[in-house]
């Protein structure tokens, strides 16, 4: 490997790990590099190339993509590449994340290298990065040399498993793709607001329509309201931010309808089953405080459900996640905040992006939620399914959110006049595009993000 491809390589590992990212180099090459590489090949030619390589050995496997190595024994199915992490990151060398899940339900997150020419590109490394969404290991810089090593997860600090104290400062960019139109449709899209934990400035809406801002009642939130002709179809709109965020504790609030954080919805069911079980484990950890109730409802999701994208995940649905035991973040806060409920505990839900700690540009890795619950006058941020991904993280993640995210809404079946046919939103952070009163999906939306570098 050239000293140029290795300098690429270990500047941009840990990135790819992570989240989306642009390759970089040093600027005195920067325009004879770009120029090469985007000759050579594209984003496109490298998910060709990962699916070529899969279907392969696949093939051969019977069936069955196999990894084996001193850890593993796995034979899986290909579940998506990550389209959004695919990278070159050199003259004929590349970079691919794939998510492969076993015939039982695990899926892992692997990681290959790749060498080659567009139509002719062969795997060099394969790494099995996370289980279900846990990671193995983490990544660290080493500054004298830049080159990047793993971390066992026991011995990484805070930084490098997503947590950023105090406050964090950047430019945020919510961009949506629209799909090719046949019909008039209209769009909703989450307008975040300022509150005690973000400063939002509102820096620009692109649009190809003048929209309408809209705010529903129950929580404030305000969303950008369009309606589209066939003619708009296949543009983008975008609205960019600046945004101060501090880190979350427990904190106290002046709260006089606490009542509207204790109700039942469709997705949020409380009793029966979810008082039972509330009931059960509050007795089997002797929680006799609020506070302490609370600890043990987090421990008993954290302990009871995977992070795991499969079946109807990402639906924000307590009972899914009752009876899957595995889901996304929408889940795991979801089964807490109907447990917390059904035991007579306040507890309501956010959503937004987690910004990546350690790296100042690039993409996010789609939505974040997290949840907050209330006990001894103050409300109690929780983030468990970073507390399940992390789980040297999970005291921290126990009254705490980390300052690097933006919140873009909050609460569950948002009601907003004019709002979508379908009803209240579930929860909104992607953009409801309707054609005909039917809902219909976005062709893309990506989150980008660049950190002011704090002294």
């Amino acid at each position: 490997m050239s000293n140029l491809s290795t300098y690429l390589f270990s500047f941009l590992f840990f990135s790819f790990l992570l989240s989306s990212c642009q390759p970089e180099v040093p600027a005195d090459d920067k325009e004879a590099k770009t120029t090469e590489v985007q000759a050579k090949a594209n984003i496109a030619d490298v998910e060709a190339g990962i699916r070529a390589y899969i279907d392969r050995e696949t093939e051969a496997g019977d069936g069955f993509f196999h990894v084996e190595d001193d850890s593993f024994d796995l034979n899986l199915k290909l579940v998506r590449v990550h389209t959004e992490f695919l990278s070159v990151l050199g003259p004929n060398e590349f970079f691919a994340c794939v998510d492969l899940a076993t015939v039982d339900g695990d899926v892992f997150d692997v990681d290959f290298f790749l060498d080659g020419e567009p139509g002719n590109m062969e795997v060099t490394r394969t790494d099995v990065h996370k289980k279900n969404g846990q990671p193995y290991y983490s990544w660290k810089r080493n500054s004298d040399d830049n080159t990047w090593y793993t971390v066992a997860m026991k011995q990484a600090s805070n930084d490098l498993l997503g947590v950023l104290h105090g406050k964090d400062e950047f430019t945020f960019h919510y961009t949506v793709t629209l799909p090719e139109l046949d019909k008039s449709a209209k769009l909703w899209l989450p307008i975040a607001q300022t509150d005690r934990f973000q400063e939002i400035e509102l820096l620009d809406i692109e649009a190809p329509v003048e929209g309408q801002t809209l705010k529903e009642e129950q929580y404030g939130n305000q969303a950008l309201y369009l309606d589209l002709e066939p003619a708009h179809g296949g543009q983008t709109i975008q609205v960019d931010y600046q945004v101060i965020r501090l880190e979350k504790a427990a904190y106290l609030e002046e709260e006089s309808g606490l009542e509207k954080y204790m109700g039942s919805t469709p997705l949020l069911p409380i009793g029966g089953r979810f008082d039972t079980i509330a009931e059960r484990v509050i007795q089997e950890r002797e929680a006799n405080t609020e506070l302490m109730k609370g600890r043990a409802l987090y421990d008993y999701v954290v302990d009871n459900v995977r992070y795991a994208k499969q079946g109807k995940y990402g639906t924000a649905d307590a009972n899914f996640a009752c009876d899957a035991k595995s889901g996304n973040c929408t889940e795991f806060h979801s089964l807490f905040i109907s447990l917390a409920r059904s035991a007579g505990i306040p507890a309501r839900f956010a959503v937004g992006a987690a910004i990546p700690s350690n790296r100042d540009e690039g993409g996010t890795d789609g939505y974040h939620c997290w949840a907050e619950f209330y006990a001894e006058g103050k409300w109690w941020p929780v983030d468990i399914s970073e507390a399940n991904k992390y789980s040297n993280l999970s005291t921290y993640y126990f009254g705490h959110h980390p300052a690097n995210r933006i919140e873009m809404s909050k609460g569950r079946n948002l009601q907003f006049s004019p709002g979508p046919a379908s009803g209240g939103i579930s929860f909104f952070v992607y953009p409801i595009l309707e054609v005909d009163g039917v809902d219909t999906p976005v062709a893309k939306t990506n989150f980008t993000f660049e950190r002011k570098v704090l002294n």
